[in-house]
């Protein structure tokens, strides 16, 4: 089995990140952090967003765990679901694959996977999110075995060559790397020839329209080709969060170059019965503007 972060002992009693002053502390850099648009690079982007998950991995699952489940496989905020839409293959092929889960936060695919018979393996770069990923699997409501929890970045996957038949990604990861064409390699690298990655992002035509759900969300204010990040930074201009943006077109060469062939590319609408806001993503922007892209890919 490959090993985690986790020890038994460990999954038992999960251990605590730090003194909870010390993290009220954080989150209240949070709310204070400037927004700009500057150049971050992928050290200070790991770094960033590493401490902002593990800080932020506790109110980010009390909001949205009931939408996510503690074993389901949705791909965005508009409510796809994997059992339905089908894009890793047809549900009776994932019994006995091999399957990896990059940006996994708690599991929740992960462990959809496993009720399908897949042998998953949940990655995060947030020590806390897989936390609560033990957690889940600690309760046993789900009937699931003990997934394996990895600690790692995407850019850099402690797997050898030819490790898995599939690999996914549901908002995990790549919004938040400076080098996501490393990460499309490292996932060719990881995958078994005939081996398929889908990742879900937020479309990158969101990049134009400031991040409200409501009408204020819908006025485009900024180039969607100016790939300068979007940065959070404190009052010693330390970035606190970071979030990079890549064009469709970024995308799609990023995943030619990598030696990875996109299928299909999926634009999920807004479904009718899906009538909470999350973040940008509302109902009103959902049915005028597409929030979700799903890129479909096979290895070569």
């Amino acid at each position: 089995m490959i090993q985690g972060p986790f020890s038994q002992d460990d999954a038992k009693e999960p251990r605590v990140l730090g003194d909870p002053r010390t993290l009220a502390g954080a989150a209240q850099a949070d709310a204070e952090a400037e927004a700009t648009r500057r150049r971050a690079g992928a050290a200070e982007s790991s770094r960033a967003n590493r401490r902002w998950w593990d800080r932020n991995a506790d109110d980010y699952q009390l909001e949205h765990g009931d939408f996510l489940g503690d074993a389901r496989f949705v791909w965005g905020p508009e409510g796809l679901d994997e059992a339905e839409a089908g894009l890793l293959g047809p549900v009776a092929g994932l019994k006995d694959k091999d399957v990896l889960e990059i940006g996994a936060g708690a599991a929740q695919c992960s462990r959809w996977l496993a009720a399908q018979g897949a042998r998953p393996v949940a990655l995060d770069l947030s020590f806390r999110q897989l936390q609560h990923a033990r957690r889940i699997d600690q309760d046993g409501e789900t009937g699931a075995d003990l997934v394996p929890l990895v600690q790692a970045d995407a850019g850099a996957l402690p797997f050898a060559d030819a490790s898995f038949d599939l690999a996914c990604s549901a908002y995990g990861a790549l919004p938040f790397i400076a080098d996501t064409a490393r990460v499309q390699r490292e996932v060719r690298r990881v995958l078994r020839p005939g081996g398929r990655w889908v990742f879900s992002v937020t479309h990158p035509v969101r990049w134009a329209f400031p991040d409200e759900p409501g009408p204020e969300g819908l006025t485009a204010v900024a180039s969607y080709f100016d790939r300068t990040p979007y940065v959070e930074q404190d009052d010693r201009g330390l970035a606190v969060y970071v979030e990079h943006h890549r064009t469709l077109g970024d995308r799609v060469r990023e995943i030619a170059a990598a030696g990875l062939r996109l299928v299909d590319l999926v634009e999920p609408e807004w479904p009718r019965w899906n009538d909470q806001d999350w973040g940008g993503w509302s109902p009103l922007r959902g049915r005028l503007l597409p929030g979700t892209a799903i890129f479909v890919c096979a290895a070569e």
